[in-house]
């Protein structure tokens, strides 16, 4: 065992060298504490897998319950959804597509000890507008599957993509509905249910799982435990379809006038809000979330100066009485 440990931990040295160059990167985690968040998962049901998928006799993963999925991350209470375990989660409202990522899945992870290396635990994710018709995000894993990763070893997350689990603690792996656009049966602007569904790790042919490219997909495993498989935190919903007055996300964008687009830094971006939005907050953040600029309004103009700000793409979160909407602004 310590020499097979030995192995894996020298193999996953190597691949963060040849991991270093996908084009994965630049995808970055969102902190629970984020603004970026408008709201949390209310509701969940859970089908428990397995400790131990080819050892029935161990029986199901027990830690934790569904409760523990609902609301905002917090990094300690989680379900473990066990090998190839699943749960569905719903939300007050739906979520619906907008600029930049939609919603956020939050597990337990930790740093290895080793530099890039962590211990993930991965899932499949999926969401439905019907409540019955799942479809699933295009996941990529690039992670070695030479030697098995067992639960004493580390994986490089930059290798990995469209798979939940891919951050530590407290920090959310995002998702895009923008990547399932015009996948029939599927309206990204009416997302009522997420399923997350534990990746079984394992390299056996005979229970392997595999990413959207057919490789299969290594993490830790086995791990015998009640905390076995996928420990699901939470899902944050960062652009959400509320359900009163004028609220509907598409009739706010087509309401609220926002310009020059794309803007320069010498440039002052104005936006315009119609008396029928009272509109109460207005605030810029970066990609990840992180709070840049924020100014309560009170007024139909605003004019913000963007010297303040680096080139760049940034969010532009507008918060109402009835509604929250994000949109997309490039300074150049």
């Amino acid at each position: 065992m310590i020499i097979k440990n030995i192995a894996a931990f020298i193999f996953c040295l190597q691949s963060t060298f040849l991991l270093a160059q996908v084009p994965f990167g630049h995808e970055k985690a969102i902190y629970k504490d984020s603004s970026i968040f408008v709201s949390w998962a209310t509701g969940c049901t859970v089908d428990r897998g397995f400790q131990n998928i080819s050892d029935s006799f161990l029986g199901l993963a027990s830690t934790g319950d569904s409760s523990l999925a609902i609301g905002k991350a917090d990094g300690n209470g989680v379900v473990s959804l066990g090998d190839a375990g699943a749960a569905i989660l719903s939300f007050q409202s739906p979520i619906t597509n907008g600029a930049g990522y939609d919603f956020a899945v939050f597990e337990n992870g930790f740093s290895f000890g080793v530099d890039s290396l962590f211990f993930l635990e991965l899932a499949f994710v999926e969401v439905s507008s019907d409540g019955q018709h799942y479809f699933r995000f295009h996941s990529t894993s690039l992670t070695d599957t030479i030697i098995q990763i067992d639960n004493a070893s580390g994986i490089n997350p930059k290798g990995i993509n469209n798979l939940a689990g891919k951050y530590s603690v407290n920090y959310g792996t995002p998702f895009d509905l923008d990547e399932l656009k015009n996948t029939p049966g599927l309206d990204i602007n009416n997302i009522t249910n997420i399923k997350v569904i534990d990746v079984v790790g394992s390299l056996d042919n005979s229970i392997a799982r595999k990413d959207a490219s057919g490789r299969k997909i290594n993490d830790p495993w086995p791990t015998p435990f009640p905390s076995s498989g996928f420990d699901l935190d939470a899902i944050g919903v960062i652009h959400q379809k509320w359900q009163s007055g004028i609220s509907d996300i598409k009739n706010v964008n087509e309401l609220i006038k926002i310009f020059p687009i794309p803007a320069k830094s010498v440039d002052e971006l104005h936006i315009i809000f119609p008396e029928s939005l009272n509109v109460s907050e207005v605030q810029i953040l970066d990609l990840t979330g992180k709070l840049l600029w924020m100014q309560p309004n009170t007024s139909l103009n605003l004019t913000i100066g963007l010297s303040q700000f680096d080139k760049g793409i940034y969010l532009l979160k507008i918060t109402g009485l009835d509604f929250v909407t994000v949109k997309k602004i490039i300074i150049e």
